[in-house]
């Protein structure tokens, strides 16, 4: 299951997983039902919408009714404007505040907050398909949404999930966040889009879950003997996941995982 540039990949009956082409911007996911669209994070920018947006209109030329925002950081949300500009915005509430709060942050970028929000779950119905949004509990934010598609037997993850790749840590859980992942991996599911890179199915999901229990397991072990932080940098091994992307820019490294899962249990 390799990179795609613009084109949609059937991952179900009226489901799409669009790869981006680039490392930059989110993977999407949209639903085509009989009156219209719903789609499932829009990328960077206008640019990176525009290309999501053709990717859309070669399937259908419905109206796109819903957008869902899995989380607030900006390459999942910078493309809404384009994708929909007359769609319901969903979201957790967190992520419609710390939306708000880029745009107070960032006066040249405009976000386009949800209109609706949640604080658990909520069930959109696009005939003749459902879409379950759900908050799993703080994981990569304290606001995730995880939208899964029943009848499809397909999640679109947001960055709880990326391919075969170490993932940067928000203001959230490494340990709520396996959990949620165990959650996941209980339900009937063939296809799993991640926030970026290739899209996988529960294999890789798998694995994204024991990079993220075993690091945080050997982190508690050395935090619990009063290590300290470049201790236990230098004491980690995660030799089984050489084969993991690291993004230093993005702080989303092994050791910038492991010092951030050091923070969250001195805050335990």
């Amino acid at each position: 299951m390799g990179r795609a540039s613009t084109v949609p990949k059937q991952i179900g009956p009226g489901l799409y997983a669009y790869i981006s082409d680039n490392d930059g911007s989110a993977n999407s996911t949209f639903m085509v039902g009989e009156g219209g669209i719903l789609v499932v994070d829009t990328g960077v920018d206008s640019k990176e919408g525009a290309k999501l947006l053709a990717a859309i209109r070669s399937v259908s030329d419905l109206p796109v009714k819903y957008i869902v925002n899995t989380h607030y950081h900006p390459d999942h949300q910078g493309g809404n404007s384009v994708i929909g500009p007359s769609a319901i915005i969903i979201s957790t509430e967190w992520t419609r505040e710390h939306t708000i709060s880029l745009n107070k942050s960032q006066p040249a970028a405009h976000f386009e907050p949800a209109v609706v929000t949640f604080t658990e779950q909520l069930t959109v119905h696009l005939e003749p398909y459902t879409a379950r949004v759900y908050f799993p509990g703080k994981a990569h934010t304290s606001g995730d949404a995880l939208v899964y598609f029943t009848e499809q037997r397909a999640i679109a993850t947001g960055d709880l999930f990326l391919t075969r790749s170490s993932p940067a840590m928000d203001d959230g859980s490494a340990k709520s966040w396996i959990h949620a992942l165990d959650q996941i991996l209980e339900l009937p599911i063939d296809s799993v889009v991640p926030g970026h890179f290739e899209l996988a199915g529960k294999p890789e999901l798998k694995r994204f879950r024991d990079y993220l229990n075993d690091l945080y397991t050997q982190v508690q072990s050395l935090y619990d003997k009063h290590e300290s932080i470049p201790q236990v940098l230098h004491n980690i091994h995660m030799e089984k996941y050489s084969d993991f992307r690291q993004y230093p820019n993005f702080e989303a490294t092994f050791a910038d995982d492991a010092e951030t899962i050091y923070h969250q249990l001195q805050r335990q």
